[in-house]
């Protein structure tokens, strides 16, 4: 520890922790200086303090956006499809992707990049990117599976056309997305490189196996259900004929 700069009533002292930077030994000893440097007014700065606070900072944001811009992103997708389930299966299907992402980057970039953790905006950061792109993706293909729908086509062959319709053009946006984004890794900035390869991984992960598969998996499965509580006018007529006959043939006895 060593005396510093004096002025104004200020004196700077610097302090180097005995253990490894950005280790939870030296977050711990920068907190216990806040502690005891806070009723008299001391501040505890520095890189790692810094980077410290900006992880706090960046949990506390990640906090208050995901809830709002899923909660923006549900209202949105009800108010198009007329659904309450299938806008629940696209905003899990985009919060798996986003976690999917996080969870391979994590995988890379320390064992293989050799880097030391991850930058704390990046969370946020791909997630906006990721629900962006992803939510798209899914209005693309669960809006026509409402139209067959509503001509009268059963679930399966509903998310048959969807797929066959759409299909290629979503492959098509996420290569080109995915390979736009893949660009950032080449430049010399960590959190360039994250971003990049987060958001390639996670556009491939949300259009070649979310969108293609599990989506599709799942609305079939789910049939009818899948548009709770507004049927299609079509699947709400041919619910109705049943009731209606046998009305008729009880008033004809």
């Amino acid at each position: 520890m060593a005396a510093g700069r004096t002025g104004g009533g200020w004196t700077e002292i610097a302090a180097y922790p005995a253990a490894a930077p950005d280790s939870p030994a030296e977050h711990a000893t920068i907190t216990r200086l806040r502690a005891a440097t806070a009723p008299d007014g001391g501040l505890v700065g520095g890189a790692d303090a810094q980077r410290m606070d900006t992880a706090t900072t960046a949990s506390r944001d990640r906090g208050i956006v995901v809830p709002l811009v899923l909660g923006a992103v549900f209202l949105l997708l009800a108010g198009l499809l007329r659904s309450l389930a299938a806008p629940l299966l696209l905003t899990a299907a985009t919060v798996a992707v986003w976690a999917a992402a996080l969870g391979i980057g994590g995988l890379v970039f320390g064992p293989v990049l050799g880097f030391h953790g991850i930058d704390p905006g990046l969370p946020l950061l791909s997630f906006v990117f990721l629900v962006a792109l992803g939510v798209d993706y899914g209005i693309f293909l669960t809006h026509r599976m409402r139209e067959e729908a509503g001509r009268g086509a059963d679930p399966h062959r509903a998310t048959i056309a969807a797929l066959e319709s759409t299909g290629g053009v979503i492959a098509s946006a996420g290569v080109v997305l995915a390979a736009t984004f893949t660009v950032l890794t080449t430049l010399p900035l960590v959190m360039m490189v994250e971003m990049g390869l987060v958001i390639a991984v996670g556009v491939l992960l949300d259009t070649f196996v979310v969108r293609t598969l599990l989506v599709p998996a799942a609305a079939t499965l789910l049939s009818h259900r899948l548009w709770w509580p507004w049927l299609p006018a079509a699947h709400r007529r041919e619910h109705a004929r049943p009731a209606e006959g046998t009305g008729e043939r009880t008033a004809a006895r």
